[in-house]
């Protein structure tokens, strides 16, 4: 086969960076049509802009991505040497996971969410809920379904649905209303085409924590407009004192998927652990899906995984106490950007409103990057309804913090 002609592009990133594009001519593409619309992520071409920086010398620090910098308890890490010492654990596994993981799964919902699952038939395992998002877009939507997504939101929910051959319709989160979805106007909207709505709390990127009510509307809204509910649920544990989880509503499970993960709360992010639950009839529709794109999880993998869910109060109290010394530091970089926050967000960011000076988050974090050497999330990549905020991570040591404001200051 002859090498397709390449087609070289050079454009303007929306951080202000030149990007040298270098594709096939259209005529031979070879990428399928599902891919249309769909760019790269935006942290990962971002990461590399970064890297070329430092290849310059600037020494960025970047308080963009929530990749926890922790480590795991040592005894999870404990868990993974001696099991993976053994011969017999590395056949490919069961496609619902250990037993042993999900019945840990099992207890770890009742302890901290008060939700009675069936660890056989109610818990699905994941490599991360991310491939969660997609199996479940995968399992369910069909060309021209839509589904129900916030504005702002986490990107993957947008791209996932597109992947799938699904339509966004995308919901207003509101400061004004709390970031909460305003029921009313959806109702009124037309809903017939809707099969999914992706919610989100502790929501991100504003960090705004959910009340009993909030959830109560959220499953009534499902069921009113026969739409299943998927509640992405990783951040509960981060600064927040009452974790919960949307299965707790009463009845919710049949018309409830909810996703976890042991990234944030158990600082494993590397690791690509993470579940969903629900009742039986949607964990088998997931699995039929699922089973047919990976072999199972490293049973070393999961048993450290199971040790992690079975550590109590004072492994969450440690690590909550480095992050409160940290977001202090991060409202106070804030406030010297001129910016506007809630000191009551929880969860591994805080987001927070630019000054009116600036255009838009971009513009700020443009300054901050080219002029400090300092890079800040701009609030648009998660929807144009975060167009004039930004968010920064709280993963870094307080020294990069403190080094953060020593530049911006100067």
């Amino acid at each position: 086969m002859k090498d397709s002609k390449k087609i070289k592009e050079t454009s303007t990133s929306p951080m202000g960076a030149l990007v040298t594009l270098e594709y096939p001519d259209a005529q031979k593409g070879r990428t399928s049509k599902r891919l249309e619309g769909i760019g790269e992520y935006y942290f990962s071409q971002k990461l590399r802009e970064i890297d070329e920086l430092n290849k310059q010398g600037k020494d960025i620090i970047n308080l963009g991505i929530g990749s926890p910098d922790l480590p795991p308890h040592p005894d999870v890490i404990k868990t993974l040497q001696e099991e993976s010492a053994k011969p017999n654990v590395h056949a490919y596994q069961n496609y619902k996971g250990s037993p042993l993981l999900r019945k840990a799964i099992s207890d770890w919902y009742k302890k901290w969410y008060q939700v009675e699952l069936n660890p056989d038939t109610e818990i699905l395992p994941l490599m991360g809920s991310k491939e969660g998002i997609m199996h479940i877009c995968m399992t369910y939507l069909n060309k021209g379904d839509e589904v129900l997504v916030p504005n702002p939101g986490y990107p993957t929910y947008r791209s996932a649905v597109k992947l799938a051959g699904g339509k966004c319709v995308e919901y207003k989160l509101k400061e004004k209303n709390n970031y909460e979805p305003e029921f009313n106007k959806l109702s009124k909207k037309n809903l017939k085409k809707v099969k999914l709505m992706f919610v989100n709390y502790p929501q991100m990127p504003t960090g705004q924590l959910p009340s009993k009510e909030l959830f109560r509307n959220i499953v009534a809204f499902g069921k009113e407009n026969d739409i299943l509910i998927i509640h992405d649920n990783p951040y509960s544990f981060i600064l927040n004192d009452e974790p919960m989880s949307l299965l707790s509503v009463t009845d919710a499970k049949e018309g409830v998927i909810e996703l976890n993960s042991l990234s944030k709360s158990h600082n494993m992010a590397g690791w690509r652990v993470g579940m969903l639950c629900g009742a039986k009839g949607r964990i088998d529709e997931v699995l039929r899906f699922k089973s047919n794109m990976d072999s199972g999880m490293f049973l070393p993998v999961q048993l450290a995984a199971a040790r992690a869910l079975s550590l109590g109060n004072d492994w969450h109290d440690a690590v909550n106490a480095i992050y409160t010394v940290r977001r202090e530091k991060v409202f106070e970089l804030l406030t010297l950007l001129g910016c506007k926050y809630s000191k009551q967000q929880v969860g591994l960011f805080v987001w927070a409103k630019i000054p009116s000076k600036y255009k838009d988050g971009y513009a700020l974090s443009d300054e901050a990057l080219y002029n400090s050497n300092v890079f800040i999330t701009p609030g648009s990549i998660f929807g144009d309804a975060g167009q004039k905020y930004i968010r920064i991570s709280l993963c870094g040591a307080v020294e990069k913090f403190e080094e953060a404001i020593k530049r911006i200051k100067r």
